[in-house]
């Protein structure tokens, strides 16, 4: 089965299960408060419906628009739009005539189990599979640094030993944090075996983002091949595992860092003169690449990683934690998207795809359900009209003031976020697909 495939049953899956525990939390409550429940939804059922069946007042159903999922609360104005109902008298059973209180837990529903599922694989992730880290004594060659940051003090061959004065326990999660984290001084053992601690600037990851330097930490990776894909230009071109590349296109090179800098700076060759050494003996081969200017070649890894096992209890700490900080790093980055830059880089369902690996893997997979599940736990909390978050400041507004909005404005509201929702999904889509096309 091809990648595509693979990340998009992933994708169908993730959502579902994700999708279906969400509108559990509305309706869960929604029940335990007496009010009714009209319809229960996978996916959107416009005009028709792959699957449906009605279970005492409820209507459960399968639509066909993989776009999310819906419960239709009676009394309630919502995507449905239902303004024959909201003409009759209120009825006992209907959201509108629930106290606010009792309104807020049922809106704050789908985001609190969001919230807590993600917090929950993360915990599960942990005690099945343990985490990995990289240390400062196991990445003896170091970084390779970027040369904007250089200029700061950091050198080739850099060892992160702390970041703001304590102990950095992992080290290739450095550009995390120096982008999303309030990092003010990095110590760094030099490759001469001399310590320093250097200053960061404030707002480095704001720098970082408009010079769309990313990666200014890459670990160094030795020249000597550890793969060689099949059926790519390299295994045509007869190249090993093992073999060792010394030059590109007539240029040294000493790490596989310099391999990649060279080879960008190439892009616009048809082929390339590779010089490697195998059984110390100097070949050299000329090497085509494929249309994505792929070769078909991996390095062997220059650091080792320590694993840690962890106990149940050990699990919901660590799980908790990482929990926190992904949605910490998430908020963290999302004020880019109001840049032109971060504009242009929103992605659909593309790019949520695309988080998924190539080949079926439970703990990545698995891993990825909890970070969507997180996003959707931020996104839909945010105040936005016909968003969970949307009718929570809403109900806000009414138990501070004491004031309802009236049946007509919450209409005009609902209309509204739902056409920003639309626009907003069109315009995340469309860069999918213009990246798809042009890049």
């Amino acid at each position: 089965m091809s990648p595509f495939f693979i990340k998009a049953i992933q994708l169908l899956l993730s959502l579902s299960f994700l999708i279906i525990l969400h509108e559990l939390g509305h309706f869960i409550p929604a029940k335990i408060f007496k009010t009714r429940v009209e319809k229960f939804y996978l996916f959107f059922d416009v005009k028709f419906s792959l699957f449906k069946k009605k279970i005492g007042e409820t209507v459960y159903g399968i639509g066909w628009l993989p776009l999310g999922g819906y419960v239709k609360i009676s009394g309630m104005i919502d995507e449905s739009m239902d303004k024959e109902q909201m003409a009759g008298p209120p009825q006992p059973w209907e959201f509108r005539s629930k106290p606010a209180w009792q309104r807020l837990i049922i809106m704050l529903g789908g985001v609190t189990v969001n919230i807590i599922l993600g917090f929950l694989i993360y915990m599960a992730i942990i005690f099945a599979w343990g985490t990995d880290s990289v240390g400062v004594n196991d990445m003896p060659d170091g970084f390779k640094v970027h040369e904007s940051f250089q200029k700061y003090g950091f050198q080739d061959g850099d060892r992160i030993e702390q970041v703001n004065g304590k102990p950095f326990d992992n080290m290739i999660e450095i550009n995390k944090y120096l982008f999303m984290r309030d990092v003010s001084s990095v110590s760094v053992i030099h490759q001469n075996g001399q310590k320093e601690t250097i200053k960061i600037p404030e707002e480095i990851g704001k720098t970082m983002f408009q010079d769309g330097v990313m990666q200014p930490f890459s670990a160094i990776a030795s020249t000597v091949l550890d793969s060689v894909m099949a059926g790519t230009a390299a295994e045509k071109s007869g190249l090993l595992k093992g073999d060792k590349i010394t030059q590109l296109n007539g240029k040294e090179i000493k790490y596989w860092n310099d391999f990649m800098e060279l080879k960008a700076l190439d892009s616009s060759a048809t082929s390339h003169r590779i010089t490697y050494l195998r059984n110390g003996v100097e070949n050299v081969i000329t090497v085509t690449p494929d249309e994505e200017g792929i070769i078909g070649i991996y390095p062997k890894s220059n650091y080792t990683s320590q694993h840690k096992e962890y106990s149940i209890g050990e699990s919901i700490s660590a799980g908790f934690d990482y929990g926190y900080w992904t949605l910490h790093d998430y908020i963290a980055q999302f004020k880019y998207i109001f840049t032109k830059k971060g504009a242009s880089q929103l992605g659909g369902f593309g790019a949520i795809g695309n988080l998924f690996p190539d080949a079926w893997n439970w703990r990545a997979f698995w891993g990825t359900t909890a970070f969507i599940s997180i996003i959707l736990a931020f996104m839909n909390v945010l105040p936005i009209p016909a968003l969970d978050g949307g009718h929570v400041m809403f109900l806000l507004y009414e138990i501070i003031t004491g004031r309802k909005p009236n049946d007509k404005f919450m209409e005009y509201a609902q209309l509204v976020g739902f056409v920003i929702l639309i626009a907003l999904l069109l315009f995340a889509n469309g860069n999918d697909i213009y990246r798809a096309i042009f890049k």
